[in-house]
């Protein structure tokens, strides 16, 4: 997301992450990669530096994205024309909808964003080392060179031939003059639902294979071969033996391209209609605030806060994590966003690097369950549901506050485990900086409190981004002025292309299910391998829960967060209704699920990032992330097992929600000293205690009054256990300087 002053100020990049800017000088001795000692100038215009590395281009390497190109001259000028009118239109969407309905509107925003792609994204294309040329195998010892050349070279001639090609199969729909028995405009197009003639599913095809060259582009091979794999399976899934669960009667081409082409659960279904109506909305909305100063003022308000406190760097570093991921919603952008910042300070106060990138990790990947902007598959859940936005945030609001007190109890017992020192923050106060900045949070609260008077999400945050342009004035060093507001509108645009497109691919996965029932017969096998290990209810639900939390988590590693979603919630969704599930409930289940691909080992992008910040190593970084992370993969079980989990949803009444939240927390208190070894205010923890309290918290998860009694019961032991080995002879209590992890 770039800040450039005006839009043709700076070369163009297009990518997507908040980061704020921030000037870094080292003062505490030798400089290694990724380390920088503090945060001594702020400047509102300059571009962060962490070993010399923009903090923006980092933050691509690890989004679900692949970076884009950086683009200057006459072709920078066309994109920012293109992106600045995608954004007027989807604005004018809000207030002044196309008569002719969604669908329409979708076809054009889909062709105005489709041939950006091919223009702003290179297509980075690696042959095998045995089919290069000879002249290009000779010293060619990477592929690094050639990927940023082409990162910094303008489209070539087959890049606009795409975006040419791209621009006719997406406006083919609504082409008025008759072609080759096609055409004819839009109606006449829906009337041919079912009936596809030849040049409907030429403009088809050629529209599928764009969209999977699309994806190919912004997020790597991997979805589109599981696109590929769907839409082989529909086509030659008729030819499966009939007693297999899966087989279908079987689809012809046509019939495939139809459903993808002109139906309403296809290209232009469910998760494209989120990215064209709500996402790039909101995205927008963060380009804005980025641009206006809010990112820096997070991270400013949250050294502010913890100054005085001995764990004032670990404080800051998840304080600043949750503040920028109200307005962020990508993991690994703000992984780095808080890295590039609060690594210095985490460093000077004595934390090892692989811990503190699991730290910065956890708290980034936090951004993407934190209201008021989650990640992209919440607003297709409040789609797929049929519920308000609120709701969603509604539902978000206690798991993400479980979330963050886990990382901070961990916090806590890290510092004092290992003997982490106070580390001086030039912060000022607190107050004194809530009275001059503290107008960013206006909008914030605006979006809530216009929701809650019945606005639609969309018009909500159009409100919200105008108060916040409104608001920069008060700041003459970050007022949105109209060049500066252009570049905000096209920034936002360029950082909704790849999720664009993603969920375009997505209707491929979805028609697919819908057209062979795929969904019911998937959920019929999760349901029966549970239940082959036991016939009670409870049990089959549990283990039912285990393993599609597996299955999601498998899914995840390999496609970006909202293909995940989708997929998991046409395949996995129907298991866990089928068994009595909440649709609440069973739709955030595979939302968390979906997010924490980000911390999940091998891949774990955001504690790649980390890792790429702190200089650390990246396995003992993924693995103290997951520690940090471990409340997010169990607090989606509690709400799904058992009725009382409900309440961690908001969902239930006052008494529900209380017992929910308040057992739920002890069980995450109880899991943060088992993983870290020590009780804040005791001392440490031996395996004994440990092993005794893991018990106590996955007891107290199963949110029944037996397992609540015996869990509450098996806490109490382990913090006597604690208590007694404090007293007994050897180390005492105090700080252990070095102790393991």
């Amino acid at each position: 997301m770039t800040t450039d002053n005006a839009p043709n100020a700076e070369p163009i990049r297009v990518s997507s992450p908040l980061v704020s800017a921030i000037r870094f000088t080292d003062d505490s001795g030798p400089e290694r990669p990724g380390a920088h000692a503090g945060v001594v100038e702020a400047a509102p215009e300059a571009r962060s530096s962490v070993a010399g590395v923009d903090p923006a281009e980092l933050a691509a390497q690890f989004e679900e994205e692949k970076p884009g190109r950086t683009l200057t001259g006459p072709v920078a000028v066309i994109l920012t024309a293109a992106t600045l009118a995608i954004a007027l239109f989807a604005l004018w969407q809000v207030f002044r909808p196309l008569a002719q309905g969604s669908k329409y509107y979708l076809i054009f925003f889909l062709a105005g964003v489709l041939p950006l792609v091919f223009l702003a994204y290179p297509a980075d294309l690696r042959l095998p080392r045995l089919l290069r040329p000879a002249t290009a195998r000779r010293g060619a010892t990477s592929d690094a060179p050639r990927t940023t050349a082409a990162r910094h070279s303008g489209p070539s001639r087959v890049d606009w031939a795409l975006a040419a090609v791209a621009l006719a199969g997406c406006l083919y729909p609504v082409l008025p003059i008759a072609l080759g028995g096609g055409g004819g405009g839009y109606d006449a197009f829906l009337d041919r639902q079912g009936l596809l003639v030849g040049v409907d599913v030429v403009f088809g095809t050629v529209l599928l294979l764009l969209l999977l060259e699309a994806c190919r582009r912004t997020t790597g091979w991997i979805l589109p071969a599981v696109c590929l794999v769907f839409l082989g399976y529909g086509y030659y899934g008729g030819l499966l033996p009939q007693t297999w669960a899966v087989a279908h009667a079987g689809l012809d081409f046509g019939q495939l391209v139809d459903a993808f082409y002109n139906s309403d659960s296809g290209f232009y279904g469910t998760p494209l209609d989120v990215a064209a109506t709500y996402i790039v909305l909101f995205t927008i909305y963060g380009a804005v605030l980025d641009i206006s100063g809010a990112g820096r003022f997070f991270v400013d308000l949250s050294a502010a806060a913890f100054r005085r406190s001995r764990t004032a760097a670990g404080r800051t570093a998840v304080a600043s994590g949750f503040l920028l991921g109200t307005v962020s919603g990508s993991g690994a952008a703000t992984t780095v966003s808080i890295g590039a910042v609060t690594w210095p300070i985490l460093r000077r106060a004595g934390y090892p690097a692989e811990r503190a990138g699991g730290m910065l990790a956890a708290a980034g990947v936090g951004a993407i369950l934190s209201p008021p902007t989650l990640g992209a598959a919440a607003f297709i859940i409040a789609e797929y549901l049929g519920v308000s936005y609120l709701q969603v945030l509604g539902w978000a609001m206690v798991p993400t506050v479980l979330y963050y007190l886990g990382i901070v109890l961990s916090v806590e017992i890290d510092a004092r485990r290992s003997g982490v020192r106070p580390a001086a923050m030039a912060a000022g106060s607190a107050w004194r900086l809530l009275a001059r900045s503290g107008y960013h949070f206006a909008s914030l609260f605006a979006i809530v409190g216009l929701l809650a008077l019945g606005l639609s999400a969309t018009r909500a945050v159009v409100l919200a981004t105008l108060l916040a342009i409104a608001l920069s004035f008060l700041d003459r060093a970050h007022r949105l002025t109209p060049p500066r507001l252009v570049a905000a509108l096209s920034s936002g645009v360029r950082g909704v292309l790849a999720v664009t497109v993603v969920c375009a691919a997505a209707g491929i996965i979805t028609a697919t299910t819908t057209k062979t029932g795929l969904g019911p017969q998937a959920a019929a096998l999760l349901v029966g391998a549970a239940s082959a290990v036991s016939s009670e209810p409870a049990v089959v639900l549990a283990l039912t829960a285990l393993l599609a939390a597996v299955a999601l988590s498998l899914l995840g590693l390999a496609i970006p967060v909202t293909a995940s979603f989708v997929i998991g919630w046409v395949i996995i969704g129907p298991a866990l209704l089928d068994l009595g599930v909440s649709a609440p409930a069973a739709a955030m289940f595979v939302f968390y699920f979906a997010v924490l691909s980000e911390v999940s080992p091998p891949t774990a992008l955001a504690a790649v990032a980390a890792a790429a910040i702190t200089g650390g190593r990246l396995v003992p970084t993924m693995w103290h992330t997951l520690r940090y992370a471990l409340p997010a993969y169990l607090i989606p079980l509690a709400f799904v097992i058992t009725p009382t989990g409900l309440g961690l949803l908001g969902i239930g009444g006052p008494q529900r929600i209380l017992v929910a939240t308040a057992v739920t927390a002890l069980g995450v208190a109880v899991l943060a000293v088992a993983a870290g070894g020590w009780l804040p205010g005791v001392g440490p923890a031996g395996v004994p205690e440990r092993l005794v309290g893991v018990a106590a918290g996955l007891t107290l998860l199963w949110l029944q009054p037996v397992p609540i009694a015996i869990g509450t019961v098996l806490a109490g032991a382990m913090a006597v256990g604690v208590f007694v080995r404090r007293g007994s002879p050897g180390p005492s209590g105090g700080t252990r300087a070095g102790s393991p992890a």
